[in-house]
Formats: C-alpha cells, sequence, structure tokens
C-alpha cells in the first residue's frame, strides 16, 4: 500500500452550512496541510491557522487543523482536518488548493472507508455497519447499525474464530502426535463440550439475521383498489404530505408512487398504486400490470374499496370514504372503514400499521448478522461445525474445521470478498 496517492475530500454535509469539514488521508496529507496552513498543531490538538493559496499567498479561510499520525487515525494514514468556515467558495476554494499540491487527488465515493478496512482499522463486518449507519432512517435501524459498525459482531466473530484455532490445534495434535501417550489421550473435540457451545452460539446468531435483514431493509406495504377508491388520498394521509395527485378522474395514477415512513421503529415504503381495472389505454394497462406485481411483492396489501368487492378482498379490508357513506369509522369484523379526508379512523390504522410492523420486525436488542452476505458466510460456518460433530474421523474433523474457519474469514472481509467490497464502497458518499 505504498506509493499511494493521498486524497481529499469535504467530509461533513454539502455547503453551505456553519462549519465545514475537509479530509486529508496519505503520505503527502501533513505536507499539503503545511503548504496551506503553516506548521501544525501537536497531534490530535486543534490549532488556528490561516489558510492562503500556496500558488498566490492569498488569504482562503480562518481554519482549525488537527493531525493525526499514523497509524493512529481513522484510515491507518497520517490524516489531516480542516475545519473551515461552510461556504461554498471557501470549500470550493480550499480543496482546489489542496488538490493543486503534489500526490495529492479527490478522493472517490467510499475511498476513506477503504483505505481503513486495508489498514486493518476495520473488518467487513464494521464498513458494512458504518454504510447502514448512514442510510439509517428510523431509531430502531440507528441502533442496529451503530452496534455493527462499532465492532459487535466483528468481536463475536474474533472470539469463534479463537474457539476454532484452538480446536483445530487439538485436532491436528492428535493427528501428528498420536504415537505419543500424553496428545494420543486428548479428548476427542466433537465429544465435548466446546464444539457443542460454539455451534449452539451461531445458531443463536443465525436466528436473528431475517428480522435484522428485514428492519435494515425495511417493509413494503402496497395500497390497491379500484379507480376512485381512496388511495392516494390515504397514501398522502398517512405520508403527511401531498405525495400523490388525488383527481376525480379515474385513472389518474399511472405509476407506481413510493413514501417512506416508519411504524412502530420499522421502516416501511408505502406504495400507491394504479387502480385496478379493465381497461384499453396501454399506459394504464401497464400500471395495472405494476400494480398487481408489486400487490404481489408487499409484505403487506391494503386493499381501498367503498363498498366490499364483488371480486373479494386482495389483502387487509380497508373501507374507504367513510365520510361520503356514512359507515362509521373503525373495525367492523375485520373490516376497517376510515376517512383518509376527515381523519376519521385513521389512529385505527396507524394502530394496525404498528402492530403489523412490531410483529413482522421485532425490535429489541441490536441483531449481530444484519445482511444477507453476513448470514451466508455464518451458516457455512456453522454448517462445517456441524460436519466436525457428525464425524469421529480426526481427518474429516480438522477438514470441516478448517472451512469453519475460512467461513469466518469470509465474514471478516479477509478471503473471497473483492466483487463485494468493490459494490460496497461504491454506495458511500465521498469524502466517507
Amino acid at each position: 500500500m505504498t506509493g499511494r496517492a493521498t486524497i481529499a475530500a469535504l467530509a461533513s454535509g454539502r455547503p453551505p452550512s456553519a462549519v465545514a469539514v475537509l479530509r486529508v488521508s496519505g503520505p503527502a496529507a501533513f505536507a499539503a496541510a503545511q503548504a496551506l496552513g503553516g506548521c501544525l498543531p501537536a497531534p490530535r490538538r486543534a490549532g488556528l491557522r490561516t489558510l492562503r493559496d500556496p500558488a498566490t499567498g492569498e488569504a482562503l479561510d480562518e481554519a482549525l487543523l488537527l493531525a493525526f499520525p499514523a497509524p493512529g487515525s481513522a484510515t491507518g494514514e497520517d490524516v489531516v482536518e480542516l475545519h473551515c468556515h461552510g461556504s461554498v467558495a471557501v470549500v470550493d476554494a480550499v480543496l482546489a488548493a489542496l488538490v493543486a499540491q503534489p500526490g495529492v487527488r479527490l478522493a472517490a465515493p467510499g475511498e476513506f472507508t477503504r483505505r481503513a478496512f486495508d489498514h486493518g482499522r476495520l473488518d467487513l463486518t464494521q464498513v458494512e455497519g458504518l454504510a447502514d449507519l448512514i442510510e439509517a432512517t428510523t431509531a430502531a435501524q440507528r441502533r442496529q447499525a451503530a452496534a455493527q459498525a462499532s465492532g459487535a459482531l466483528s468481536r463475536a466473530a474474533g472470539d469463534w474464530a479463537a474457539r476454532i484455532v484452538a480446536l483445530r490445534a487439538q485436532v491436528e495434535a492428535v493427528l501428528d502426535f498420536a504415537d505419543e501417550g500424553e496428545v494420543a489421550a486428548l479428548p476427542d473435540p466433537a465429544a465435548g463440550g466446546a464444539l457443542c457451545a460454539l455451534a449452539a452460539e451461531i445458531g443463536s446468531a443465525l436466528a436473528g439475521a431475517a428480522g435484522a435483514e428485514r428492519l435494515r431493509e425495511g417493509l413494503v406495504v402496497a395500497i390497491v383498489g379500484a379507480p376512485n377508491s381512496g388511495k392516494s388520498t390515504l397514501l398522502n394521509a398517512l405520508a403527511g404530505r401531498e405525495a400523490a395527485i388525488v383527481s376525480a378522474v379515474a385513472g389518474t395514477t399511472r405509476d407506481t408512487i413510493e413514501v417512506q415512513a416508519a411504524f412502530a421503529g420499522v421502516p416501511v415504503t408505502l406504495v400507491d398504486t394504479a387502480g385496478l381495472r379493465e381497461t384499453a389505454d396501454p399506459v394504464e394497462a401497464e400500471g395495472v400490470a405494476r400494480a398487481r406485481a408489486r400487490a404481489q411483492a408487499a409484505d403487506l396489501v391494503l386493499h381501498c374499496a367503498v363498498d366490499p368487492p364483488a371480486g373479494g378482498w386482495l389483502g387487509q379490508p380497508l373501507l374507504t370514504m367513510a365520510d361520503r357513506t356514512g359507515r362509521p369509522p373503525g373495525w367492523q369484523g375485520g373490516q376497517l372503514s376510515v376517512s383518509a379526508l376527515t381523519g376519521a379512523g385513521m389512529a385505527a390504522l396507524r394502530a394496525f400499521l404498528a402492530d403489523w410492523a412490531a410483529s413482522a420486525v421485532p425490535v429489541g436488542a441490536p441483531a449481530l448478522v444484519t445482511r444477507a452476505r453476513q448470514r451466508d458466510a455464518l451458516a457455512a460456518c456453522h454448517a462445517a461445525l456441524l460436519d466436525a460433530m457428525a464425524v469421529p474421523d480426526p481427518v474429516l474433523q480438522a477438514e470441516a474445521l478448517r472451512r469453519a474457519g475460512h467461513a469466518l474469514g469470509v465474514l471478516a472481509g479477509r478471503a473471497d470478498v473483492e466483487a463485494v467490497l468493490d459494490a460496497l464502497f461504491a454506495r458511500f458518499c465521498i469524502g466517507k
């Protein structure tokens, strides 16, 4: 990793803002910062400096500089942070002066985090947690992502890996020194409790994976029904804003409209769909086809109708427009009567959605496994441990334990993950 370019980028929010944080990482970071601000303050101490364009001597801004020598920095390289005033003009001028220095260029998306991974400051599960933390929209998502980013799964996997190494050493000692009485008397790992306990722990971690993945990805609620059944009005009421066009003209909604919401701390995508009816209009017909497809793929379908449909309900029955029909709002058997226009019955609908979301994605202590990639790697480890428990032959046990250890290497990002890395870091914003 020697000879790498030094990278610079805005690490805080897009200007204008009160303060902007610019980050520089790499072998030329200190020299570049000194070229603009003179001598650097002591490591990890802020110092006020006047930043000047080295090419012209023009004063660009008054800023706080902080220096973090390698390897004790966020990326594992020499890092400098420049805390400037957050105007567009200041940020542009300081960044331009930085990248004009020898060996310095603008950072690519996720490049700071990639360097932290490459230098062992973060493993892959922590990087994934950081990506989820950046994208979190609810408190439950934030708690789950923060636990991942802080290394909860990393620490557990490190403990599991150490125990697998100990078991492998025990098995291989039997293989290598079977003729020595002391070592030959070592117990079979599969017969003891250590291997069984390890497999049980990993199995328990896997058991919470499905709910954690759903919390990270969110749930989908499709709102379907005939034209003019109040779908768009209902979407707007649940979203708290005018997200969809409401019109008395049938067929106004011709494509799906998606709005993000949260119920019981679980992120939910509300999807307004085209009215379900037979039509000769090819554009509207395509909208109807998409509506049916979204309904089939959704976690929950709210079927809106002014009166019970002759063809039966497609999902949770929702009798709409109670203000026009005179029907009392609230539950009537398994059907909920509402008026999205007046708000009558909407509290009952929101309570129903909150109960449904909470049951679909129980929000408790943050789960260890939150992504399909993590689940697959840990499942491979678990299966290998079960194989080691099932065979009496120490040769086969050793091979199964080797596979278990390799799977944990994949989990942490130490093996077979190049394609995953490229896709993951491309999702990060520039400066992260």
